[in-house]
């Protein structure tokens, strides 16, 4: 059974870090990566990374957000530095193999001015 188990959300001000961290178990996972949701938007790419190393990021992160990934603990990290109040949302977990895809439940981050 493939579970993802998110950490690291939070309160943060204006030009603040946070890091966030998703462990994933019960598989194989090409892609391991973060999307994220704000009230009222569409689910949106933060960042992805695949088990050969290849990472694509949001135009609106690049340049901020870093993405990491630790194959042998199947965990992926999301380093977030220089956060802005449009950076709130709801920020999920992704993990891919094959056709299939899983998500985890989710961690706040709030960005405050």
């Amino acid at each position: 059974q493939v579970q993802l188990v998110e950490s690291g959300g939070g309160l943060v001000q204006v030009g603040g870090s946070l890091r966030l961290s998703c462990a994933a178990s019960g598989g194989m996972f090409t892609i391991l990566g973060w999307y994220r949701q704000a009230p009222g938007k569409l689910r949106e790419l933060v960042a992805s990374s695949t088990s050969g190393g290849g990472t694509r990021y949001g135009d609106s992160v690049k340049g901020r957000f870093t993405i990491s990934r630790d194959n042998a603990k199947s965990t992926v990290y999301l380093q977030m530095n220089s956060l802005k109040p449009e950076d709130t949302a709801v920020y999920y977990c992704k993990a891919e193999s094959g056709w299939s895809v899983w998500w985890g439940q989710g961690t706040q981050v709030t960005v405050s001015s």
